[in-house]
């Protein structure tokens, strides 16, 4: 029983929530049916997907599922092995070139997840006992994870502070040797941007290394879609690049980029590399035809900035307590988890499906409603959204009782 004593806090409170939430479990929706990248059957209703960070829509882009299905005709469904065994095929090794090429850099590794991607390289990048980190304190759980399995000192500055990393990074002694300082483009649960700039040249100061997460803000930020450090015009100062195929890219994987010829050791060297089964053919396909549409078609960019202003602007008129400026991540920020959850299982009734992020997971101890935009969505869509949290908006203000707009 021992075992298990931890779990029952997590499991009381759990269930007291899902009565909130009208039974609904909002950790574990299933989407029975996929009607396209904006649509999907639920318990037999036709809901708008806005949570699913399919940033530029392209889970359903034609020449990404007919390089998907090529690739399982050509080379089967899954590699049975690890990139550091049978698991290295020509796509894997071609998506590196041209990732590599895209981003400017000379060398990339392709790992199975973006989670991976962080995992594996940092633990593998810093040693203890010479090497330190630095980390964003808002960083995404495999930062931290990356940061546990190298079992290095890691020292965590304020979010999206400059002077706190360089107070920090001033503290450490003549008998650190490697100084790596990891923070993202875009955080994935506020949607709020990095001083990106401010932050690299803080670290360099410093004589420190840095890795940039830019999961979310790739294919998103930049006139290339390379990231919010193009935007900023310090592409060729990161260190170390990493991204995910499971955003942008519209498949799974993930990616660490570099211009130091040492990235290539990571290969004998990253457990998450050596140990995992390499992505499969299909996904490597995917990915690599999301990339080429990403590198000739800026179109889908400027589609999800336009409608990620028009929600941001929407939901603004309407009173919410918005998490960050306008991106394509829009948290809603909401009294504590019971109000949360009341809000999240009302937007399912009305035909909206958007993250719930509560403690401990989120900054600050915030209950937010997490929505993230698409370029797929269309007018319509957007009507839809705009609709359920107007009206959400009233029932939360006491001014309308909570109804179903679709009947």
């Amino acid at each position: 029983m021992g075992l298990f004593e931890k779990f029952e806090g997590t499991a009381t409170l759990y269930e007291a929530l899902k009565k909130t939430s009208a039974g609904r479990d909002p950790f574990g929706v299933s989407m029975d049916e996929m009607k396209g990248p904006t649509r999907a059957m639920v318990d037999g209703k036709e809901i708008v997907l806005a949570g699913t960070n399919n940033y530029l829509g392209l889970t359903y882009d034609h020449e990404a599922v007919e390089a998907a299905k090529d690739a399982v005709e050509a080379s089967g469904t899954g590699t049975t092995g690890s990139r550091f065994a049978n698991g290295t095929y020509a796509g894997h090794r071609q998506l590196e070139t041209d990732l590599a090429e895209f981003l400017g850099f000379k060398h990339c590794m392709v790992f199975s997840t973006g989670y991976q991607a962080n995992l594996g390289a940092i633990s593998a990048l810093v040693q203890p006992p010479d090497d330190v980190l630095l980390i964003d304190a808002d960083c995404h759980a495999c930062i931290y994870d990356g940061c546990q399995l190298s079992g290095a000192e890691t020292i965590r500055f304020r979010h999206n502070d400059p002077d706190s990393l360089d107070k920090r990074l001033s503290r450490l002694g003549s008998s650190v040797k490697g100084k790596l300082v990891c923070f993202e483009g875009m955080y994935s649960m506020f949607g709020d941007v990095a001083p990106v700039k401010e932050l690299i040249a803080v670290a360099h100061k410093h004589g420190a290394y840095v890795l940039l997460d830019e999961a979310h803000s790739f294919g998103v930020f930049g006139d290339g879609g390379r990231g919010v450090c193009e935007r900023d015009g310090v592409l060729d100062e990161v260190d170390f690049y990493t991204g995910t195929f499971s955003k942008s890219l519209a498949s799974i994987g993930g990616f660490v980029a570099s211009n130091h010829p040492e990235l290539e050791y990571l290969r004998f060297s990253s457990r998450p590399y050596m140990f995992t089964a390499s992505p499969s053919p299909a996904n490597v396909a995917a990915a690599s035809a999301a990339l080429a549409r990403l590198k000739r078609d800026d179109s889908m960019r400027h589609t999800l900035w336009e409608n990620a202003k028009r929600i941001h602007g929407a939901f603004h008129q309407l009173g919410y307590d918005l998490a960050a400026e306008a991106s394509p991540v829009i948290a809603v920020k909401l009294a504590d988890r019971e109000e949360a959850f009341k809000a999240w299982n009302f937007l399912m009734e009305n035909g909206v499906y958007v993250n719930l992020a509560i403690p401990p997971g989120t900054p600050n101890a915030t209950s937010i409603l997490r929505l993230s935009v698409s370029a797929a969505h269309t007018p319509d869509d957007l009507d839809i959204v705009v609709g359920a949290y107007t009206a959400l908006a009233e029932m939360l203000n006491g001014s309308a009782p909570a109804q179903n707009l679709q009947q």
